[in-house]
């Protein structure tokens, strides 16, 4: 998994004071409650690991991320509306569950469904494009999950096929909500300029307010990807590329239904007040005639099966995980739990109150 925050760029400078989410369930977790097996992921502040819970051998995916990094470039705050997002995300059957959060003095840990089907862009790398069938059924499941965020207010800003993951089954699992924004109206916007070059919105590059209809654009983009092998404005020059989404007509080529062609231009219309899903969000997107084959009904409750079936080996399986992160030696450190008396080791947790997490009903057990 690339957990890589993406040129986030915040301009007011954060002090500890800044986050605090006030008083939240310590559910006591450490990092010795786990044994930590494999490294499946990276970014800018650490490592996603396959951990194994000591008391009762479930794996989970362990999201490690290192406070003193964070503090650095200060990413408290989009690091707390990560942990904010996937507590609100529980509910929806193609969005990443966390389970519980805890932190000591140095690192903070998300406890996350392990979901071993392989990023929607290893698949893409392997076979460099899907069928048109297969490209509906992971752009409906992906239109849902961000459908339901738009519901909560909150933007995803960083749709691309390194953050869709296949759970064993095949369905669709959206992960990694370090870029959230929070708190977006349906007729809100926000002006800070993140996510990642091949995906990003004219609005976004001319960095005017953008709102909402950021998602679908994205949308449109890893659409044109899985359909054509490429995204949709491609250059090796990030500068070229760039003049593309602004300037350069969508290019339709190749055998594609006219519903599909009609579908990316309605997704791909760079004046976002045009955009498919501008007047009323997803219901447009889920009505338009190329998703006309998918009952939406069937397609929430996990009635339609997958066109593809990753055939994982339980729980432990790590075929479809990029070698590029396996092969990682598991860092030591990330299983110490220090000693939380000592003043030496803590290098910023007051940047963090409020960021463990248990619910209700989970009985953690050493």
């Amino acid at each position: 998994m690339n957990w890589t925050n993406s040129m986030a760029n915040n301009n007011q400078p954060l002090c500890s004071s800044d986050i605090n989410l006030g008083p939240s369930a310590n559910p006591n977790a450490q990092p010795t409650d786990f044994d930590f097996l494999t490294v499946i992921g990276k970014g800018s502040f650490g490592r996603v690991l396959l951990a194994k819970r000591k008391c009762d051998g479930k794996c989970y995916a362990v999201k490690v991320l290192q406070k003193k990094a964070i503090i650095k470039k200060k990413e408290q705050k989009n690091i707390m509306a990560e942990r904010n997002v996937l507590l609100k995300s529980v509910k929806h059957p193609f969005l990443v569950s966390l389970h519980y959060s805890f932190q000591t003095p140095e690192k903070l840990y998300f406890v996350l469904d392990y979901v071993n089907g392989g990023e929607l862009f290893f698949h893409l790398q392997k076979e460099r494009c899907f069928t048109e069938p297969r490209a509906r059924f992971y752009a409906a499941e992906v239109a849902s999950a961000i459908g339901y965020l738009h519901s909560l207010n909150i933007v995803y800003r960083d749709l691309k096929p390194e953050n869709i993951l296949l759970d064993s089954q095949g369905h669709v699992v959206l992960t990694d909500f370090g870029l959230c924004k929070e708190g977006i109206e349906p007729e809100g916007t926000t002006t800070t300029f993140c996510g990642t070059p091949e995906y990003l919105a004219p609005e976004v590059l001319r960095k005017q307010p953008y709102d909402r209809t950021v998602d679908w654009w994205c949308l449109g983009a890893v659409l044109y990807e899985m359909l054509y092998g490429l995204p949709p404005f491609y250059s090796r020059d990030v500068a070229e590329m760039y003049d593309n989404i602004l300037h350069k007509p969508l290019e339709l080529r190749g055998v594609k239904t006219i519903a599909a062609c009609e579908i990316l231009k309605g997704l791909l219309q760079k004046d976002q007040h045009q955009r498919l899903g501008a007047v009323s969000d997803f219901v447009e997107i889920k009505n338009h005639i190329f998703f006309s084959p998918i009952n939406w009904d069937d397609l929430y409750n996990k009635r339609i099966k997958p066109p593809y079936n990753p055939n994982v080996n339980g729980p432990a399986d790590i075929r479809h995980i990029d070698p590029e992160f396996t092969k990682e030696a598991v860092p030591n450190s990330v299983s110490r739990t220090p000693d939380l008396a000592s003043g030496s080791a803590s290098s910023g947790s007051g940047a963090f109150l409020g960021f463990s997490y248990a619910p209700p009903d989970e009985a953690f057990l050493s």
